[in-house]
């Protein structure tokens, strides 16, 4: 098998399949990782795939230049937003100056990028996703807007929007700006699916899905949560332990405080700030560039100071990936056969404990289900 990068690394950035003019590129998803491997019937060689890859050619970093925490002044739009509304205020302004926002949606049972062209379609980019998204055909439609239709701004994660970097080069990155979205790692769709399929639901058949409101973490589907409310599932017990995510992330050379992108934005977890503010959402928001600074003073938001070291200890992500937990061999080896929620519980089953302590304690009804 020939892959476009080192085996078992790939993210799924999906540029190598974008940019190979034979369609010679395939992902091959196995769950626990993803690999571009290369048809060599149809390869001619002319080593496009490699020069794009993000893997073999990480972008530059810089270390951002200012730090805040904040939120979005329109209130509405606050309690829509899975944090502090930061990506929604910096678009629609961005907008309105005359660009156009490209981001992660769901739609049709896949997480595919699309443009928005009005503030009313920035509603299909709101709300956080837990899983690996699908860049596939953004990046060329990316270029061609750039080339004819003035400024883009791109929200998506460190890696792909590294691999969007030398898709583009430089001769139009002067009209691109870029957002990157601190990622704790992201498992494949399918482990999603198999998840899902647990309580007669697929992803294909779902026309919204939800990962969390605010810091409440639960999947909802169709609007509707999948077990009792108030309880994180089992999808997000194993998501927020890291162990389900693909082989690539725990070697992430993302995850550190230097950072990719014009702007980078997150949760300002371990806020100093009143609790009524950490209710509403607080956004993490790093500026790395004057392009960052120029979408940040554009935008509608309103700023506060933010203690660096406690931002960075409350984002591991911002200095190192994700650890590899020691059960997660046994996870993926036994996916296919056993249940999805007693995998999760066999390799973190205090985790999972607490939560079915605090499912019983709702449904006696000695706490609500609104609680964290």
């Amino acid at each position: 098998m020939t892959t476009v990068c080192e085996l078992n690394k790939c993210a799924g950035c999906m540029a190598c399949v974008d940019i190979c003019p034979k369609r010679a590129i395939k992902i091959k998803d196995s769950l626990s990782t993803y690999n571009a491997v290369i048809d060599e019937k149809k390869c001619i060689r002319c080593n496009a795939c490699h020069k794009v890859c993000q893997v073999n050619h990480p972008a530059r970093a810089k270390a951002p230049i200012n730090w805040h925490q904040g939120w979005i002044e329109n209130l509405e739009m606050r309690e829509e937003c899975s944090s502090g509304g930061a990506a929604t205020a910096i678009s629609k302004e961005f907008l309105e100056n005359g660009g156009i926002v490209c981001g992660c949606t769901f739609n049709e049972g896949k997480f595919i990028f699309e443009f928005a062209n009005d503030k009313d379609d920035l509603k299909k980019f709101i709300g956080s996703k837990y899983v690996k998204s699908d860049p596939t055909g953004i990046y060329k439609k990316i270029k061609d807007r750039l080339k004819c239709a003035g400024k883009v701004l791109f929200i998506g994660l460190p890696c792909q929007v590294a691999a969007l970097k030398n898709f583009i080069g430089t001769d139009l990155s002067d009209k691109l700006y870029t957002i990157d979205l601190i990622c704790h790692g992201t498992p494949s769709p399918r482990v999603l699916d198999i998840f899902l399929k647990q309580y007669g639901l697929t992803l294909s058949a779902l026309k919204d899905i939800k990962f969390r409101v605010k810091a409440k973490f639960q999947i909802y589907g169709d609007y509707k949560e999948i077990i009792t409310k108030g309880v994180s599932d089992r999808y997000s017990i194993a998501f927020l332990n890291a162990l389900t995510y693909t082989e690539n992330c725990y070697s992430c050379p993302y995850a550190k405080t230097k950072r990719v992108s014009d702007v980078t934005l997150g949760d300002s977890w371990g806020s100093e700030l009143a609790i009524d503010e950490q209710k509403k959402g607080i956004s993490l928001i790093l500026s790395q560039t004057e392009k960052g600074n120029e979408l940040l003073k554009m935008a509608n938001l309103h700023l506060e100071a933010v203690d660096i070291e406690k931002a960075i200890a409350n984002n591991h992500q911002l200095e190192y990936p994700s650890f590899r937990p020691t059960g997660r061999d046994k996870f993926f080896a036994g996916i296919k056969d056993r249940k999805f929620n007693s995998l999760v519980f066999q390799q973190l089953p205090k985790q999972c404990l607490r939560q079915d302590v605090k499912k019983i304690l709702i449904k006696l009804q000695i706490i609500g289900g609104g609680v964290n």
